[in-house]
């Protein structure tokens, strides 16, 4: 089930990414299209804006670097225009258990994404949501530490079995949690294209198949991991 493409899990499902950093992305559009599954466009094209939570000693940020077994991302993510009036965004907790992960998936009151924006603004907006219990206890003692957008190009195979994305264009901007933001200072990264399989538990036999199709590198590439080091380090 989705509401305006954003993806709701009931189970676990596969993510295997792909760093491609020797094609253009429309190379890697053909290639995609030239696939024997057949891969379709379910959604257009869009840009999708992401603020990542964590802890005051980025436990999450951490337990990514090290690949824990189990771990957690915690954001809210909107698609579309990054700042102005956000007005369908959601929070996501995404929790990766070894190699398979899920998330759960909250609709949050609007907010304005401006230079008074940080942590206390997106505790307000929490305070006026409806969320459950889970959903708060995943959020205390967080924060906001970053954001991050890229534009995100959709594909699925007749069936729906497998899905694929295709992201590029990213940015990288530091938040600060206790004052207002300007935006102003951000780190770009519009050289790599990121491709990442998607699918559920029960596909894995076949998965191979798929894959070795596209001659990328598998890679563990965090888009939380990579622009918590490239604006804090």
């Amino acid at each position: 089930m989705s509401e305006q493409g954003y993806t709701y899990l009931r189970t676990f499902r596969y993510e295997r990414k792909f760093l491609v950093d020797t094609l253009m992305p429309f190379q890697v559009a053909a290639l995609i299209k030239q696939h024997p599954r057949l891969f379709n466009t379910p959604y257009p094209p869009r840009y999708v804006n992401n603020l990542y939570l964590d802890t005051t000693d980025m436990v999450n940020y951490f337990e990514n670097v090290d690949g824990a077994m189990q771990r957690r991302k915690v954001r809210v993510r909107w698609y579309g225009e990054p700042f102005g009036e956000i007005t369908r965004p959601m929070l996501e907790v995404k929790i990766k258990e070894g190699m398979v992960g899920t998330k759960r998936t909250y609709p949050l009151a609007p907010f304005q994404m401006d230079s008074r924006f940080c942590s206390r603004t997106l505790h307000h907006i929490f305070s006026k949501s409806d969320l459950p219990d889970e959903a708060q206890l995943n959020l205390r003692n967080l924060d906001v530490v970053l954001f991050n957008r890229y534009y995100r190009h959709y594909y699925a195979t007749h069936d729906v079995a497998f899905r694929l994305t295709l992201d590029t264009k990213q940015s990288f901007y530091k938040i600060n949690g206790l004052f207002r933001n300007q935006f102003i200072h951000h780190q770009k990264n519009s050289s790599d294209v990121i491709v990442e399989l998607k699918y559920e538990v029960e596909q894995e036999p076949h998965a191979n198949r798929v894959s070795g199709f596209f001659p990328f590198r598998v890679t563990r590439n965090s888009k939380y991991v990579q622009g918590i080091e490239r604006v804090y380090f």
